[in-house]
This record gives structure tokens, sequence and C-alpha cells, in this order.
């Protein structure tokens, strides 16, 4: 009985969400429920049913697993250790993976902006040639030059964040739902934009960042019909330069907030340096990216106006990664990173997110049922 009762109030649960939120098509229909606490007039919808989300990184199970003997490549992308973000984010992985797992050593390298596809089989074949095995390249833009390396040293094992296209035995892709994460960056825009009008700051127009793009988009107009949204990128697809430029970000974010954005998204890895600047210059608030940007050491000038940040849970997915490694069992590692697995979600530092925890875990809850899908295309 207490079964069948449960299950009966999780449909009921389900039904009012699908009702209000439409949720595929990201737009939002129902108009009678004010905001919670911490929202605007802005909001429309009606909160979702809150629920417990779940569970932890899926090779983070197990008992005590020896690293010891691993010698780890770590190949970033541009920015390096230090951009407050992505790569961030694979560095706290490894630096895990040495307190946790007992890994001794881990060479570090990073590409440069303008280097040529040459630079980074190069990075790549020196680590293999030292012995480093795992190796992990940190980003889609290393594709090329994992599948050419990988290739010649069939008994090194490689990881590629962001990139699924290399079918070597040897090679991990190591993807993320970024779009549900988006999604409830979206939310949180939404529920605390003064104004009814927020931004979204892409660094490159590449189908990764899109991702990220389309879930702010669904995400905020899930629970505004009203919603303004700026949405621009600082370079177009192939110029890398968007994610080290935090002048350009600066200046993009500048052109948002004078147009009426109070809220602004970015995706663009060390260039959202230049975006919090901008937020706190006008007046407006910050989403970051990737890490929880609120507790990096670069962006500590800004951190009064992040109101929250995108987790994108690279440091889960790299540990993971060297840990399965050291267990000898790749297959324990999930297709891809999402919400259900934390892969991706959302940071509470600062407590600025705190009123409106409970609308965002019901999105979360709802987006890990299946209740909610989250488009990785923008609907514009």
């Amino acid at each position: 009985m207490r079964g069948t009762a449960l299950a009966a109030a999780a449909m009921a649960g389900v039904l009012v969400l699908a009702g209000c939120a439409k949720d595929s098509s990201g737009g939002s229909s129902n108009n009678s429920a004010a905001p919670s606490s911490g929202g605007s007039d802005c909001v429309t919808a009606q909160k979702p049913p809150a629920a417990p989300a779940a569970s932890s990184s899926t090779a983070a199970a197990g008992g005590k697993v020896d690293g010891s003997k691993l010698k780890v490549g770590l190949a970033f992308d541009v920015g390096g250790r230090g951009d407050a973000s992505f790569n961030d984010a694979a560095a706290a992985g490894t630096d895990k993976a040495k307190s946790d797992l007992g890994v001794t050593t881990v060479s570090e390298s990073t590409a440069s902006a303008s280097e040529a596809e040459s630079a980074k089989q190069q990075r790549l074949d020196q680590m293999a040639s030292q012995g480093l095995n795992p190796i992990v390249a940190v980003g889609f833009a290393y594709a090329p030059a994992v599948k050419a390396i990988a290739a010649k040293y069939p008994n090194t094992k490689f990881a590629i964040v962001d990139d699924d296209s290399i079918t070597l035995p040897n090679v991990t892709p190591l993807v993320f739902a970024e779009e549900q994460g988006s999604f409830l960056a979206g939310v949180a825009a939404a529920y605390k934009s003064k104004s009814c009008h927020v931004g979204f700051i892409g660094g490159v127009n590449t189908p990764l960042i899109q991702k990220f793009e389309a879930g702010f988009l669904q995400g905020a107009k899930t629970v505004s019909s009203k919603i303004k949204i700026e949405d621009e990128y600082l370079t177009p697809a192939g110029d890398f330069s968007g994610f080290q430029d935090p002048p350009k970000g600066n200046a993009k974010a500048a052109a948002e907030i004078a147009k009426g954005a109070d809220v602004i998204y970015h995706a663009a890895g060390a260039s959202g340096k230049g975006v919090f600047d901008a937020a706190k210059a006008g007046n407006a608030l910050a989403i970051g990216v990737d890490s929880d940007q609120y507790n990096q050491k670069t962006v500590a000038a800004d951190k009064d106006v992040i109101i929250t940040s995108m987790l994108k849970r690279v440091d889960v997915a790299v540990f993971d990664y060297i840990q399965a490694v050291a267990k000898g069992d790749l297959t324990v590692l999930p297709k891809r990173f999402d919400l259900k697995v934390d892969g991706v979600g959302y940071a509470t530092s600062g407590g600025k997110v705190d009123d409106i925890k409970d609308v965002l875990e019901g999105y979360k809850a709802q987006i890990i049922s299946g209740a909610v899908t989250v488009s990785d295309k923008p609907q514009k």
C-alpha cells in the first residue's frame, strides 16, 4: 500500500510539471503561480514538485584503489591550470587522484591559443614516449592529435574530454550533458532577474558550447513566458581565442547589460573573468561555468556577483577515469556524465540560490527521471 501511494504521488508530480513546463519545447504556459522567494514577476511557471536528486559518480563506489604505479599525463586546453574554469576542473581531478589513489606522478602541459595541430600531436607523443600512462587530453581540439598518437602507442591508455568520435580501443571519451546543468542555470537566471532580461555569452560558437546555450535558453523559457534573452558568442568556430580573451568578454557582457540584461551566464573559459568584471561594474549578476567560480582565486574580486555556477564535473570524470584505469576496469564509467551521475550540476557557494534551491532540485529530479527532456540544440 505504501509503495502504491508513493508511486501515485510521484506520478502526480510528473503530471503537474508536464502541464506547466511543456518540457521538451522549453516553453512555459502556466501564468497562475507566483514565484517563490528570490524570484521576480518574471516567473510564470509553477514550481516543479520537490524531490531528492540522486546519486554520485559511478566509478567512485567500491573499496580502496591503489593508483601509486600510474604516471599520468594531463594535456590542458587553452588557458591551462589557473583558468578558473574548464582546465582547473580537470586539474582538480588529478589532484584528487594524488590524494585519494596515491598517484605520485602527474605531468602537465598546456596548449596555446594559436598553436598548430602538430604542436598538440608533439605534446601527446612526448608524454607517451616518456612512459606516461594514462594520458588525459582536455578538450575536443585534441581529437585529431589523440587519434593519431593513440594509434601509434596502442599500449598507452588515452582519455579525451568532450569528444566521442575516436573508436580506437585505447581511447576513452569523457563527455557530458552540459545542456542539463545549463537548464538549471537558466532557471536560476530567470528567478534572480529583476528585469526579466538575461544574457548568455559563449566563448567560441561550436556544437559543444551550443549545448550550454541550448540548456540555458530552455531553462529560462520554461519558468518564464516573458523572459528576454541576449545571446552572443565571442568568436566564430575555429577561433579559439574566445576562450582566453577577458577584455572581449567584458565588452560583450557590458553591451548585454546596457541592453537591460541583469543576469549573465557565460560558457567562455578564461574570458569569463571579463564577464564577471562587467557584471560587477554594471550592477548585474553573473553565473559561472565548469568549476565553482565563486571559490576560484583568480576571480575572487567579483565573487559577490556570482550567484551560482553550472558545474561541469570534469574533475569527477578525470578522477573516475584514473581510478578505473587503476582498477583495470573501464566498463564502470558512464557513457555520459549527466545529472544522474553527478557529472553536471550547480553550485551553492555564497548562499545566493538557497532561496530557490527547492525549485532547482525539483527540476533536477524531473530531468533525471525523464519527465523533462533538455535539448542539446538551441531553440530560438
